[in-house]
């Protein structure tokens, strides 16, 4: 009976919290559904009217959405190869004792604290200016032209910038992992004559597998949502070459002031970042009975 008494207790110490938050979500959510059905334009108040399925029409068919999907798929899929290689790369290099271990390891973490305009505006001003940016000097240095890279490679640009970001947390989830790994099992295979690539291959990465599924989980549902450095460094452009379905569902919504467009697209992407989800909860679920 006591027990009965202490979970009610309990549960009705934790409801307000999870009232607060399932509001903060819900209210939110479906004021985007309400005007999803709307036409409703910012710049035209009091002309509300009911579109019905419309706006997800519009936003279906327009070929912006099929760019923005694309280069989301991209950017994701891109940013994830580079910080899973590299980030393997560098928990295995910082699991060796070194001189300096310890600030080696801030240095290589610290990007990650950094907020994502002030990197992007970093990159952009500093880097990849064609004109004053680092990367022109080194190419001036060698008898090259600069490259500009915002402006010719838009999509690539934004992938080095997003990956930059986001690697040194894939260096401190897997870095954690490599830590926990078995060294007798090394030195023994080691003593048996294994190439340091046979040890690697069959003892480290399947050591690795579940990090790695936890650090795609993680930065997929980060990345779907990625604005802040297409906004300082492209807008978008050229075109819709740099634009992703969250840049788009901003455009509709606050550079065309198309409120009832932009929320169907911003309720499709949620659609299609809940699927996303679902697939690689199962993915992880799996690989953790394995």
């Amino acid at each position: 009976m006591a027990t009965a008494h202490s979970k009610l207790a309990a549960r009705l110490m934790i409801s307000p919290a999870v009232l607060l938050l399932l509001a903060w979500m819900i209210i939110p959510l479906s004021m985007t559904i309400y005007f999803s059905f709307l036409s409703y334009n910012l710049l035209m108040p009091g002309t509300e009217s009911f579109a019905g399925w419309d706006n997800y029409s519009y936003f279906l068919t327009d070929p912006a959405f099929f760019a923005a999907l694309t280069n989301t798929i991209l950017l994701v899929c891109g940013v994830l190869f580079i910080t899973i290689v590299f980030g393997v790369a560098l928990a295995v290099l910082l699991d060796q004792p070194m001189w300096g271990q310890g600030i080696v390891r801030i240095l290589v973490i610290a990007p990650f604290f950094v907020m994502p305009t002030v990197s992007a505006l970093v990159w952009k001003n500093m880097f990849m200016n064609p004109v004053n940016g680092l990367f022109a000097h080194a190419a001036k240095g060698l008898g090259l032209q600069p490259f500009d890279f915002l402006a010719h490679a838009p999509l690539a640009s934004i992938i080095l910038i997003v990956a930059w970001q986001w690697l040194p947390f894939a260096t401190l989830i897997l870095l954690t992992a490599m830590q926990s790994l078995d060294q007798e099992q090394m030195e023994a295979a080691e003593m048996d004559g294994a190439t340091w690539a046979s040890r690697f291959y069959h003892i480290v990465l399947p050591h690795l597998a579940r990090p790695i599924t936890v650090v795609i989980l993680i930065q997929t549902i980060f990345l779907l949502s990625i604005f802040a450095e297409i906004l300082v460094t492209t807008n978008g452009g050229p075109g819709y070459a740099s634009t992703n379905i969250t840049y788009l569902v901003y455009a509709q919504s606050l550079l065309q002031f198309d409120v009832g467009g932009g929320s169907a697209g911003g309720i499709i992407a949620v659609i299609l970042a809940n699927i996303v989800a679902i697939f690689l909860m199962r993915m992880i679920g799996k690989n953790l009975e394995t």
